[in-house]
């Protein structure tokens, strides 16, 4: 099991969210996000903040970092190739989530009530392990990211209609915004109910107006009437 923090708003959860940071950080980059998502006073909500593995990654001349998944260089050995994912990586990170998702239903917390966030690199894994997890889950949220495999993958399973939750600020320099807009058409025309925010002038990062209207997806999507507004 991935070494996590774990912040909680009440002692009893009845809904899980893990979220996964992006490349090179840690768990604790997001870990005190919590309360800026503004969510209701009785809200039940367990929050997951994995630590992903560390990896050699191509893109930096094989210095190890966390990482979900290995990056590489364009033809031209200056861009990131944000379009052809190592795909190995991402499995084997999809297996770890899962496990944290298994080891949450036997704490008694229903699937349907597990969310996936991922931020960057995270969203990728995130993403995928969503998709293809065997039971029901709430919803999936993508932060200044994308799904580079959408056209690769049978969407049949239990999750192939999930909710997307997308935001992007209109100035990152890592992820283009057109590459989350992509993303966003495919799954709008797959049928899934998705959300998609921009933020003017926000770079690779997140902004308070955007985790306050995650915190409200978040809410709007759970099946616990004791993560509801009062």
């Amino acid at each position: 099991m991935l070494e996590s923090i774990i912040k909680e708003t009440a002692e009893n959860a009845t809904a899980s969210v893990i979220w996964l940071h992006g490349l090179g950080s840690d768990a604790q980059h997001f870990a005190d996000k919590v309360p800026k998502l503004g969510l209701p006073h009785n809200a039940t909500i367990r929050f997951i903040f994995p630590d992903a593995p560390i990896k050699p990654i191509k893109a930096y001349k094989g210095k190890k970092m966390q990482a979900w998944c290995d990056l590489f260089l364009m033809a031209d050995g200056v861009s990131f190739d944000l379009e052809n994912p190592d795909i190995k990586g991402i499995e084997e990170s999809s297996k770890l989530i899962s496990e944290i998702i298994d080891a949450e239903i036997e704490k008694g917390i229903k699937s349907e009530n597990i969310f996936l966030v991922g931020f960057s690199q995270g969203v990728v894994v995130a993403m995928h392990t969503a998709l293809f997890y065997p039971k029901k889950l709430a919803g999936v949220a993508c932060l200044s990211s994308h799904y580079p495999i959408t056209n690769a993958i049978p969407l049949n399973g239990i999750n192939a209609k999930l909710p997307i939750f997308f935001g992007h600020g209109t100035h990152d320099e890592v992820v283009p915004e057109s590459l989350s807009e992509k993303t966003y058409e495919f799954f709008k025309s797959n049928g899934n109910p998705v959300e998609r925010h921009t933020y003017h002038n926000m770079w690779h990062t997140v902004c308070l107006e955007e985790l306050k209207t995650l915190g409200g997806w978040i809410v709007k999507f759970l099946h616990s009437p004791l993560c509801q507004t009062a």
